[in-house]
């Protein structure tokens, strides 16, 4: 079963949110002179957290059993 649109949406727009959030974290990381690997390895953790949180916030719920 296909989620509708407006869950896809929904869901892309959390990821973007989150990846702005991510690409603003890892700016001021560089500038208080964080090792780049530091960053990196940070980032794709929390880009995992998002990816698993966005999934679960814009999951449809299932429908009540009859």
């Amino acid at each position: 079963m296909l989620a509708p649109p407006e869950a896809k949406v929904s869901f892309l727009l959390y990821l973007i949110g989150f990846i702005v959030f991510i690409a603003g974290l890892a700016w001021l990381a560089t500038v208080l002179g964080i090792s780049q690997t530091y960053i990196m390895i940070g980032a794709v953790i929390l880009l995992g957290i998002g990816i698993f949180t966005a999934a679960t916030r814009t999951r449809a719920k299932d429908p009540p059993a009859a």
